[in-house]
Order: C-alpha cells, then structure tokens, then sequence
C-alpha cells in the first residue's frame, strides 16, 4: 500500500473511532476488574473495565478522556480484545505494544489486531507511543493482577 494510502487510511480509522468511540461506558460495569492510567505528558486518562468468564474476556470497555490518539486506541483496542481468551487477549496486547515502539510482528498477528495495526506509525512519533498504548497496558495490568 502506498504511503499516501497508509496515511488516509491512519487519519480515517484514528478520527472514526475518536468521534465515535467502541464500547465507550460512562459508567463501568459492577463487578467487572478496572483500572485507571494516567499520561501526565498528554493529559490523558483512561478507566478501563473488563468482565472475565471462563477465561475469556466478555466485556471491554472504557471511559476517560484525552487526545484523539489515546482515544482512537482504546476504542480499538476493546474491539479487538473482547471476546478473546485471556492467552490470545496477552498475545494481541504484546502484539501491539510491540508494533507502537517499532517492533516487527507476524502479518497473522497484524491481522489479528484489526483496526488497531495502523497505530503502528505512531513507532514514528515516540512522544504519541504512551497515548497508543495507555488503554492496552491497562488491560495488561488488569490479566496481570488477577492472574488471569
């Protein structure tokens, strides 16, 4: 694809999901696991709620505000990340961090990843890498603490 076509591609997806955010909950479900992170550098924050049942996660969902990137990137991310298993949710979430600080990862893993792989230019950008990935850290730190 050519960078011209990369580039629509990014600012299209970014501004959709920003505008219109996925899963986006004013008030997080009861009994879900949250967790709350803040990028001092941005003013972002981001509340983030996940239901877990028989190891898969059910429900993601977000509130918060801040930039259009760390918005775009949590509306994505629970697109990308409710359903799956807690395995596969841990394998996408690495996936993709790897991908915003300029790592490679496997076309199968980009595709998995969905609308959330043209975060990957923010690789570019290294004061925007926190905004891409405040919301996937969250969830990160959510599995790691309830050793899910």
């Amino acid at each position: 694809m050519g960078l011209a076509k990369l580039g629509f591609l990014y600012k299209t997806l970014v501004l959709e999901h920003a505008k219109q955010p996925h899963h986006y909950a004013l008030h997080l479900p009861e009994g879900s696991h949250q967790k709350t992170l803040h990028n001092p550098t941005c003013g972002d924050t981001v509340n983030v709620a996940v239901q877990i049942r028989n190891g898969q996660l059910q429900t993601v969902c977000f509130n918060g505000q801040g930039c259009t990137i760390s918005q775009a990137a949590a509306s994505m991310m629970t697109d990308e990340l409710t359903g799956r298993s807690v395995d596969e949710a841990r394998q996408l979430i690495q996936a993709f961090l790897d991908l915003c600080m300029g790592k490679e990862i496997s076309p199968a893993m980009q595709r998995n990843l969905g609308d959330a792989a043209v975060m990957g230019t923010v690789a570019e950008f290294p004061a925007r890498i926190k905004c891409a990935t405040l919301s996937w850290h969250a969830v990160q730190e959510i599995l790691m603490q309830n050793d899910c």
